[in-house]
């Protein structure tokens, strides 16, 4: 019998206005356990109580994030991490930062507080000032992510393809949509067109939902054309995706586009994702490029 795999812990920290939130928001829609600013000293014991051996129905993968709202000494997370390794629990820092112009770009559109505005700083000195207290899990970090060319779209699927999947043992598989008016993603092992289906959009009724939506979904079930579809996916899928599994990949990408990555695009990648997990496939994820 093959021993149950370590628990996947995932600590997102960084400048504010960097991506923090997208990135916990992200891991949260992947069924990770999430919380959020979690002072640093109170780490080991929150962490064993959920990721701990005597609780029986933990989650498997777990992300916090730690930046300096929690007010404690960040220094402290390279000694706790290295106690989380000898406990059995991978535990992986990602720090997100971004350029001066692009912070302060980014503040000006939410009209968001900094976390450190309540210290009498301007804006620009408190980007500065949190540069230096954060310094240390800058130093720690496995991996440094730097936000200022991304948009949530771009940043939401890096998450997802770089740090999210690969933890299940196996191929992992990411179903995506999207909008041909856009381009097709040209990171897609398999392209299929959806466009061949009927348009819930002509439907006054359903054009503002998407593929996500139950309604959306009954009518396209009761299509006959989309059982036929479906079906012969389903077949196809099931038959090679297999037989990927022996290269030397971490994950393939299935991409569904339609006219406008609403609804056909959205619906099929939902339904294929989730026949692939009932087919036992251990780490499944979707990612909707015109709607997260």
């Amino acid at each position: 019998m093959n021993a149950a795999p370590s628990p996947v812990l995932v600590i997102v920290s960084g400048l504010s206005g960097s991506g923090k939130s997208v990135a916990l928001k992200t891991f949260e829609d992947l069924d990770y356990y999430c919380s959020d600013n979690i002072p640093v000293n109170l780490l080991p014991e929150f962490v064993r109580g959920v990721l701990g051996e005597r609780n029986e129905g933990r989650p498997q993968r777990m992300a916090l994030g730690i930046d300096v709202r929690g007010r404690s000494d960040l220094s402290q997370l390279g000694q706790w991490r290295q106690s989380a390794r000898d406990h059995d629990i991978d535990a992986t820092l990602l720090f997100f930062e971004a350029d001066d112009d692009t912070l302060l770009a980014r503040f000006a559109d939410t009209r968001r507080r900094h976390p450190l505005s309540q210290l009498g700083l301007s804006l620009p000195e408190a980007i500065v000032r949190e540069r230096e207290l954060t310094a240390p899990l800058r130093h720690e970090a496995d991996a440094i992510i730097d936000t200022s060319r991304l948009n949530v779209h771009q940043l939401r699927r890096k998450l997802i393809t770089d740090y999210a999947l690969g933890h299940g043992g196996g191929l992992s598989l990411l179903f995506e949509s999207f909008a041909y008016k856009r381009g097709v993603p040209a990171e897609a092992d398999f392209v299929f067109d959806a466009r061949v289906l009927p348009n819930p959009h002509w439907d006054p009724e359903l054009r503002p939902l998407t593929g996500r939506d139950r309604q959306v979904r009954e009518h396209l079930d009761a299509q006959p054309e989309v059982a036929r579809y479906v079906a012969q996916l389903e077949d196809l899928l099931d038959t090679w995706l297999p037989k990927l599994g022996s290269e030397t990949r971490s994950y393939v990408t299935i991409a569904f586009g339609c006219t406008g990555g609403k609804h056909r695009s959205v619906y099929l990648a939902e339904r294929m994702a989730r026949h692939a997990r009932a087919q036992g496939w251990p780490d499944v994820a979707t990612f909707h490029r015109e709607q997260d």
